[in-house]
């Protein structure tokens, strides 16, 4: 997947300012694809320049004018045929899983700190995820909202990432555990 598909899918509920964007794809977005706000930005013309967005400036008195972006048909017409391709496996890619697979042979409490820093940091994310499916439900149990809400797309997406940081924070524990167990194992001998 591009970039451009994620801004492209970000831009279908609403139009936004490369700002409102930015600020989207870390709270929402990055949940399935991570992008800085400076490569959210350079996308943007791209996008224009080849009809799959349009802009329009929005003048403001006491603050600089700003565009705002929507999806043109064409737009759309490319998220289908992204849809219609056939998806390609994730793969995991994560520096702290390769310093675990060297647990036996480094600093087992430098270690222990930065999965203990990792499980905070999951369970942040997972707490953001789960007040953002609040807000998107509303009123409704999760089930009626799946049932009969209006896009569910950003909901399913969500459930995704809070699923993906409560096994990150899980396994983060359960690594601290365990390295903490068998630590204390070799003082005892």
């Amino acid at each position: 997947m591009a970039l451009r598909h994620a801004v492209l899918a970000a831009l279908l509920d609403e139009e936004l300012s490369g700002y409102e964007l930015a600020k989207a794809f870390d709270l929402g977005v990055a949940n399935f694809w991570h992008a800085q706000p400076q490569q959210v930005y350079a996308e943007l013309p791209r996008l224009e320049q080849d009809g799959l967005i349009t802009g329009r400036e929005v003048v403001q008195e006491s603050r600089p004018n700003k565009r705002l972006f929507k999806v043109t048909d064409a737009g759309l017409a490319e998220l289908e045929r992204f849809t219609a391709l056939a998806a390609k496996p994730s793969f995991l890619r994560d520096d702290l899983v390769v310093k675990v697979q060297a647990a036996d042979h480094v600093d087992a409490e430098t270690l222990i700190a930065q999965l203990a820093e990792r499980a905070a940091f999951a369970q942040a994310k997972a707490d953001l995820f789960g007040k953002l499916l609040r807000a998107m439900r509303g009123e409704r149990s999760e089930e009626e909202f799946l049932r009969h809400g209006e896009r569910i797309g950003p909901y399913l997406t969500c459930l995704r990432g809070l699923a993906f940081e409560q096994g990150n924070r899980d396994w983060c524990v359960s690594v601290v555990t365990v390295l903490k167990e068998r630590r204390a194992a070799r003082a005892r001998h």
